[in-house]
């Protein structure tokens, strides 16, 4: 398959400002998936998608292929990543580039390594799949164990599956979307507007490559981590 990588990476983030930006053991955050793309060997191209002159800057001096800028309409909080997807796909086409597959790879999973999107993509071949979701085992919190607070009284949040006294190895196994890796077949893309497609295959990564930098603890994690593997 002729693989497009997609790195997604917009100025207006709300939890953390300017999060592609931030420094991550002395490296702009983004510089972490650009050098993971270009490391893959089953990316035949990867683009920045960016409407930040800022973030274009520090991109372009890490290597990335910017061909493009992202219109604002693709840029605001209600811009989803298909809408991402979807823009560059027509660009490159627009230039007489169409590709069989394409990955969305976010800023925000630092951790994830060449071979996970390359293991994705193997899958994606592999399986038949519409899609290959990068995936991470949930343990704690299980989601049968979590609760809503309703008149200041704790209620469980999946009723019919919750009993008190539960064990670990009662509870079915549960996977959690880590955003690291979205790799999709572009003509059902194009069919359905959707990453997923009609039916996705798992790839299911370790948790210390999983996580999403959404918050300054998960910042601190990832550079706990990163540190140790330093």
């Amino acid at each position: 398959m002729k693989v497009l990588g997609v790195i997604p990476a917009r100025g207006g983030s709300k939890g953390i400002p300017r999060k592609n930006l931030v420094p991550l053991l002395g490296q702009p955050l983004i510089v972490y998936t650009l050098r993971c793309a270009q490391s893959s060997r089953r990316l035949a191209r990867t683009v920045l998608s960016s409407d930040d002159p800022e973030i274009i800057e520090v991109a372009r001096a890490a290597g990335a292929d910017v061909p493009f800028v992202r219109p604002a309409v693709f840029s605001g909080d209600a811009s989803t990543s298909a809408d991402v997807v979807r823009h560059a796909l027509d660009a490159l086409a627009e230039a007489g580039e169409d590709y069989d597959a394409v990955v969305l790879l976010e800023p925000t999973a630092p951790l994830r390594t060449a071979a996970d999107i390359d293991a994705a993509l193997d899958r994606l071949e592999a399986s038949g799949a519409d899609a290959v979701i990068s995936v991470c085992r949930v343990d704690a919190p299980h989601p049968i164990k979590m609760q809503r607070i309703e008149a200041d009284r704790l209620v469980p949040f999946l009723p019919e599956l919750w009993r008190d006294g539960l064990t670990r190895q009662q509870l079915p196994p549960v996977y959690a979307l880590n955003g690291a890796v979205y790799a999709t077949r572009t003509s059902v893309f194009r069919a359905t507007g959707s990453l997923w497609g009609r039916n996705a295959a798992p790839l299911v990564m370790p948790p210390e490559r999983s996580v999403n930098i959404d918050s300054p603890l998960d910042l601190a994690l990832a550079e706990l981590l990163l540190g140790r593997k330093a």
